[in-house]
């Protein structure tokens, strides 16, 4: 009699079928390691292994630096210098916008076309000072008369030259010297010299000669280290040559106030001196009509 047909099992039964793995030693063949399961059982194994060998793939490309070795992908630090790169640049705008303000200063003062309060505003960086004029209220009655009696209180002050009344012209102001000693090269316009040299100690302190604003206190290849100081009624003074500079720009400086140390700097100078000037509604003039030294 014929063996009967096993019926053939669908592809479900298939997968659920039970197999056993079994590894043997080759040369005695003592079973070392048996593993029992099915299909379904390694597809799920296999499957479940491989999603999270992507996960950490990608989790190695989304968050590490490793990232940057992709095709197509920026270097992490890329961001990082644009941000700086950036600020830099408009740190360098700004720089070179107050730079062009002071220098715009510098020729209005030069010109006689600048107030004294536009200056001080402008060498802090305000360009704003020379587009807007503010216009202020008249005094009152009762500010007024104060402003009598404190004059009244201080006629010697040096800015309105002892007088107690504003300056018209150089005559009206007491100039204080700069520096005391021995002027060897004087006032001579047509040979470029606007000025006057005083020779004196070495270490000596040049001095403010009026109240004022420095509008310049930097080095240059010709004068050395130079400090330019704006007076009252347009009237510029000049020391150059100097060995240290006590000031910088924007400082509000009393006639006498130390500024500068006197020294031998720039290619302009052939020995320790001050070159000392004064400038009145843009021309220059000559120091020793109007101060002692």
């Amino acid at each position: 009699m014929a063996e009967e047909e096993k019926p053939k099992k669908t592809f479900i039964q298939r997968l659920r079928s039970k197999y056993i793995f079994i590894i043997r030693n080759e040369e005695n063949f003592e079973v070392r390691l048996t593993l029992r399961t099915s299909i379904a059982s390694l597809v799920i194994i296999t499957g479940g292994l491989s999603v999270v060998l992507i996960g950490l793939v990608i989790s190695l490309v989304a968050f590490t630096p490793l990232r940057e070795y992709i095709p197509g992908y920026a270097d992490v630090n890329v961001r990082k210098d644009l941000l700086y790169l950036s600020f830099k640049t408009d740190s360098l705008e700004q720089a070179l916008s107050e730079r062009s303000d002071y220098i715009r200063n510098i020729r209005r003062v030069l010109n006689d076309s600048v107030d004294v309060d536009d200056t001080t505003k402008l060498v802090k960086g305000d360009s704003s000072a020379y587009k807007h004029s503010k216009k202020f209220a008249a005094p009152s009655h009762a500010d007024s008369i104060l402003r009598t009696e404190v004059e009244a209180q201080n006629p010697y002050n040096v800015a309105l030259g002892g007088s107690g009344k504003a300056n018209n012209n150089l005559n009206d102001y007491f100039f204080f010297a700069p520096l005391k000693g021995i002027v060897t090269n004087g006032f001579n316009p047509v040979s470029n010299h606007y000025g006057v040299d005083i020779t004196s100690k070495e270490n000596d302190a040049v001095k403010a000669t009026l109240d004022g604003t420095i509008i310049l206190s930097t080095w240059t290849l010709a004068t050395g280290n130079v400090i330019i100081i704006q007076h009252k009624d347009n009237i510029i003074s000049v020391y150059e040559h100097n060995s240290v500079l006590m000031k910088k720009a924007g400082d509000n400086v009393q006639a006498g106030d130390v500024i500068a140390i006197v020294g031998n700097s720039g290619e302009l100078t052939t020995g320790p001196h001050l070159h000392f000037e004064l400038w009145y509604q843009g021309s220059p003039v000559n120091p020793i009509d109007y101060v002692t030294f």
